[in-house]
């Protein structure tokens, strides 16, 4: 078969049956491809989107009455880009998704090779999620991480719903494909153990009172980066606004998504304007501009692809 297609390339009487021939071998001719490989910059194809609080939480507590955790694994809403063939990533490396979970009520424990990390809007006392054994409480505005392949569940021991905002890298894992997922054999950690100190807890009480003697980057705004301990594919940054500040960020090959953790405002990414208020969430895709000013007192979390970029030396920014 190899020899006699050999020797049909060979005598091959035109272009248009060398292409042919290219075809039918699964090869593709380099020098007539209907589009470049290669480009002079960054395309834009996710879009900039804003999610409103406001329209999630009820499409929530409508989904607490039809969606039970036995039937769900998470009951969750996947904030996805509403570009072309994508149902799922809210940018092209991260995911955000808003999460409820009802009184009383426990989410199994699984673990997976995608990192993740919530940011809490509500939760009443007694709401945990539980990482490799141990509870770690989560208060509103609290950042609590969840490293790849660690066990994780939550339980919410209060008598009040409990909302919080997903991130992941679960795209990137698509796209290179290390995917595993395992459940816990025994539905959830049973544990007695409250870790409140917990280094996968950034509380956001500690967060302000770091930001309190951070250094401004713009007329009153001031950023900490969340951490140690950081995970490889995903920063975190919390920024405070005060009330009238502004923060202008040039283009960049990062990816970022964020969500307001406390205050309202508008974002102009890319020429297209925002408004925001506490628990919204916004994506600026790579090599999009952006204006954030705030009308209130604010509190942004960053959450971005930017060390995967650093490590592959692909992060560039405009000076």
């Amino acid at each position: 078969m190899t020899h006699s297609r050999a020797t049909a390339f060979r005598d091959a009487p035109s272009m248009e049956a060398l292409y042919e021939l290219l075809a039918q071998s699964g090869m593709g001719p380099g020098w007539n491809k209907p589009e470049p490989s290669l480009w002079p910059a960054p395309r834009k194809n996710f879009v900039p989107v804003r999610w409103s609080f406001e329209l999630a939480k009820p499409a929530l507590d409508a989904a607490g009455r039809f969606v039970s955790t036995e039937l769900a694994e998470r009951r969750n809403l996947i904030l996805y880009n509403p570009v072309p063939g994508n149902t799922y990533a809210t940018a092209r490396t991260l995911i955000a998704a808003y999460q409820m979970v009802m009184p009383h009520e426990i989410a199994r424990s699984h673990r997976h090779t995608p990192n993740a990390l919530r940011l809490v809007i509500d939760a009443a006392p007694n709401t945990y999620t539980v990482v490799d054994g141990k509870k770690i409480p989560m208060s509103r505005g609290d950042v609590l991480l969840t490293p790849n392949w660690a066990w994780h569940g939550h339980s919410n021991e209060s008598d009040e719903r409990a909302y919080w905002i997903d991130f992941l890298d679960v795209p990137t894992v698509h796209f290179i494909e290390p995917m595993f997922f395992a459940q816990y054999p025994d539905r959830i950690e049973r544990t007695d153990t409250v870790d409140a100190r917990s280094p996968f807890r950034f509380a956001f009480t500690e967060t302000q009172t770091r930001l309190t003697s951070a250094p401004e980057i713009s007329a009153g705004v001031r950023t900490v980066e969340l951490g140690p301990p950081h995970m490889d594919t995903i920063g975190l940054h919390v920024l405070r606004f005060e009330r009238g500040a502004s923060l202008t960020r040039a283009r960049t090959t990062a990816n970022s998504i964020f969500a307001v953790i406390e205050g309202e405002g508008r974002s102009t990414i890319d020429g297209e304007r925002f408004e925001w208020s506490r628990g919204d969430v916004l994506v600026v895709p790579a090599w999009r501009p952006a204006l954030h000013e705030a009308s209130a007192n604010s509190f942004l979390l960053r959450v971005t692809d930017e060390p995967l970029l650093q490590k592959l030396h692909w992060l560039r920014e405009e000076q």
